[in-house]
């Protein structure tokens, strides 16, 4: 496929902003798993909120200057960071997932400063509006993806405390019920699948458009990440599917997807 030059711009205010309120909500998060005060939470939950709307500006600010999320990977990162961060606010307000934050905080500064500091690289040429609706759907689904990813790790996080009685860990204290953690990835993923799918759709049409050959090594991955959360759908439909199984097929779903993302940056990186 044929590439061009990337259109970059310097990160805006806002990301610096953006920036020092992720790393104040990770310390406050990560603070408020102890006996603390508990305005600790309440500035944990402000800062997180800051830094979403600051995150926010500097991704319209990006786009006024034709840099939107559809433009490449690259940005697809800051559009994904953030949409991964609105996720979980949306959930947060459910009692007991206060715990989410100490993982969300520190992803989320880690994924945007890897989108907004990593090398330009190339992109790729001829990008149409189905090529960004591709890009932007991709990036919806995997978000939301993520954190169900995250609830799938407290939980195993969880039963490994109950398995070996550890009733004193600040995890175990902070966090919800098993129940409620699974019934929370299982709607995670109930919403970000479909959306997965649809991208990938699109992305299918729009190599067939320009006539592209499905022979990348990503296109196997990509069946993959779709076939593991596909299963994992329809397996907790029959039943069959739940618990350390299903929490363990959401890590390996998203592994793959997160296996996908690398070889893209590094090919635009490459100019490949």
């Amino acid at each position: 496929m044929p590439v061009t030059e990337i259109v970059t711009t310097a990160p805006s205010p806002a990301f610096y902003l953006a920036g020092a309120a992720y790393i104040a909500a990770s310390v406050f998060y990560l603070s408020s798993l102890g006996p603390i005060p508990a305005w600790v939470k309440r500035a944990a939950r402000l800062a997180v909120v800051c830094a979403f709307i600051a995150h926010g500006i500097d991704i319209g600010w990006r786009g006024v200057e034709h840099v939107h999320p559809g433009t490449s990977v690259r940005e697809a990162l800051g559009f994904l960071s953030w949409i991964f961060v609105g996720s979980y606010l949306l959930v947060a307000r459910r009692e007991g997932l206060f715990v989410l934050g100490t993982f969300v905080a520190p992803l989320a500064l880690v994924v945007l400063a890897a989108a907004r500091l990593s090398p330009s690289g190339q992109a790729v040429a001829g990008l149409t509006s189905l090529g960004r609706l591709h890009i932007a759907s991709a990036t919806i689904g995997l978000a939301i993806l993520l954190l169900a990813t995250v609830v799938s790790t407290i939980y195993l996080m969880q039963q490994r405390n109950l398995k070996h009685k550890n009733f004193d860990g600040v995890l175990f204290k902070a966090s919800a019920s098993l129940e409620t953690l699974e019934l929370l990835s299982k709607r995670l993923i109930a919403i970000g699948f479909p959306i997965f799918t649809v991208s990938m759709i699109l992305g299918a049409i729009w190599a067939a458009q320009l006539r592209e050959g499905f022979d990348r090594v990503e296109w196997p991955i990509s069946a993959i990440t779709w076939l593991t959360y596909g299963s994992l759908v329809v397996g907790r439909q029959l039943g069959g599917v739940r618990g350390r199984k299903a929490a363990l097929l959401t890590l390996v779903g998203f592994l793959s997807a997160l296996l996908v993302l690398a070889i893209y940056l590094v090919r635009r990186a490459g100019g490949m």
